[in-house]
């Protein structure tokens, strides 16, 4: 079963920065899309950043050149480095992956989640 436990969240000053990290057992011989994804009070979930197998990764505008995600598929981790946060940065952020193949076990496009970490920015 695919467990998601993210730390290093906590709360900085703006202009701050913070490194995320996502620790993910139960991967098997499936592979996987991970992302993190975050939720501020009152909004909706959205994503943050999503890191193929292959480690391409893509950004929304919002954090494009400060976030930056990487992947150690040897250990199974992903890392989100934070820089130049900013207040709108608070929210909780979670950690996902999703399964990118078929067969032998795997189910293409099913999710796990993690219970998140809590970022704070204040101004």
């Amino acid at each position: 079963q695919v467990q998601l436990v993210e730390s290093g969240g906590g709360s900085v000053q703006a202009g701050g920065s913070l490194r995320l990290s996502c620790a993910a057992s139960g991967f098997g011989s499936c592979t996987y899309t991970m992302s993190w994804y975050r939720q501020a009070p009152g909004k909706e979930r959205e994503v943050v950043s999503s890191t193929e197998g292959t480690g391409r990764t893509r950004y929304p505008d919002s954090v494009k050149g400060r976030f930056a995600a990487s992947r150690d598929n040897a250990k199974n981790t992903l890392s989100l480095q934070m820089n130049n946060l900013r207040p709108e940065d608070t929210a909780m952020y979670y950690c996902k992956a999703t399964t990118s193949t078929s067969g032998l076990g795997c189910h293409y496009g099913m999710e796990h989640w993690g219970k998140g970490t809590l970022v704070t920015v204040s101004s």
